[in-house]
């Protein structure tokens, strides 16, 4: 698991938490309020919010919509999240069933305290001895 984790707070911008996302080179931030975790957002949940990609010229309306939406909005809410104790096998299953990318890793006695985030890359960095 990656015990340094880049987070947003609930009530930033849009644009502010996919600038986390270019500037760490990251795919999947936790959400929270105060110290508490209430979610998780994906760069696939922005770039479903995103037409530049797809037709030139675009920007401005991406722009428009990253200030017409929330955080709340667009976050996964009660994100499925693993406790510090769980191990690799039962990450790997989770990832295979459940079609995850990223978990949230929380305090085994308080399940609102995150700390750290587990993803496919640190799975295959596991497994790969590295």
């Amino acid at each position: 698991m990656t015990k340094k984790v880049a987070t947003v707070q609930v009530e930033e911008k849009l644009s502010a938490v996919r600038d986390v996302m270019s500037r760490k080179k990251i795919r999947h931030v936790p959400v929270l309020y105060g110290k508490h975790l209430v979610g998780i957002v994906s760069r696939t949940d922005l770039n479903r919010l995103t037409f530049g990609s797809l037709f030139e010229g675009q920007q401005d309306a991406d722009e428009a919509m990253f200030q017409m939406l929330s955080l709340r909005q667009v976050m996964s809410h009660k994100p499925r999240a693993v406790r510090k104790s769980e191990n690799i096998r039962t990450v790997a299953q989770i990832f295979l069933n459940e079609e995850y990318h990223a978990l949230p890793v929380v305090d085994d006695k308080d399940d609102s305290k995150l700390v750290g985030i587990v993803t496919t890359t640190d799975v295959i960095r596991y497994l790969l001895g590295k």
